[in-house]
Order: structure tokens, then C-alpha cells, then sequence
């Protein structure tokens, strides 16, 4: 704002205070995003009614878990899930993508021992030069 501090005090400049007291002052409420926040707080509920049943209580330790359904779930007002919308790319979940795993050793005629040493080995090797590039950086 331009204050000089002085011997007589801080002096401030009237016709800067004059201006910003005639600017409009910034509300919490916005008509065109209301809606959209009633809905999203709408679909979260529903989420969680269905998660912590009768149990009210713990409603915050299911929080996390119904936010991640949230994010997760397709979006007909955007086209895609939010996660998606953040990520650019689709959310696999664990299950899916050993699902497919499984699908895909068994659709190749792997051995599926044989493809967890692989895998196995594969994981050590990278934690090895995990190791030695932080060695390096020591």
C-alpha cells in the first residue's frame, strides 16, 4: 500500500485507502459453484451412509476411503473420473491390475513361480541401483 514508516508514526496514502475501501469484498458464497459443491458434498454422503451403516460414529475414519470411491468414480458432468481429470490417465486398482497380471502370464504359457522369481529379481536389481544412486548423491 505505500506506508512510510516515520518518527511521527506510519503515514498512510488516503487515496489508496479511499479506492480499496470502495472495492467490493470477497464473499465465501458463488451462485454458479454452489450447485456444484451441494452435489459433490451430496455424492459423498451417499458414499459414506452406505460405508459406515449404522455406526455414525466413525464417520471420519471412513472419510478417506470414500473420497478415494469418489475420485475413482466415472463423472457423467465432466466425462471421466476426477482422478482422471488430475492424472490424465485411468486409476487401476490393485486387484485390476493383478486381475490382468494373472490374465496375461496365463494367456502367454508363463509359469506363475517362475514369473514371481522374474519379478522378484527384477524388484531387487532396482532397489540395488536405488541404493547406489543414493550413495551417490551422498
Amino acid at each position: 500500500l505505500g506506508h512510510k514508516i516515520s518518527k511521527k508514526g506510519i503515514e498512510v496514502d488516503k487515496a489508496k485507502i479511499k479506492v480499496i475501501s470502495k472495492l467490493p469484498h470477497p464473499t465465501a458464497y458463488h451462485p454458479q459453484t454452489s450447485g456444484q459443491v451441494e452435489v459433490t458434498n451430496r455424492g459423498l454422503k451417499r458414499i459414506l451412509e452406505r460405508t459406515i451403516g449404522e455406526n455414525r460414529a466413525l464417520w471420519s475414519d471412513k472419510l478417506e476411503d470414500a473420497l478415494w470411491a469418489f475420485r475413482i468414480a466415472y463423472k457423467t458432468s465432466i466425462g471421466c473420473t476426477p482422478y482422471r481429470l488430475v492424472y490424465g490417465k485411468a486409476c487401476h486398482l490393485p486387484h485390476e491390475i493383478e486381475h490382468k497380471a494373472y490374465l496375461a502370464s496365463k494367456h502367454t504359457n508363463f509359469d506363475l513361480r517362475t514369473a514371481g522369481d522374474h519379478r522378484k529379481l527384477q524388484l531387487n536389481e532396482l532397489r540395488d541401483q536405488a541404493y547406489e544412486n543414493s550413495l551417490i548423491y551422498k
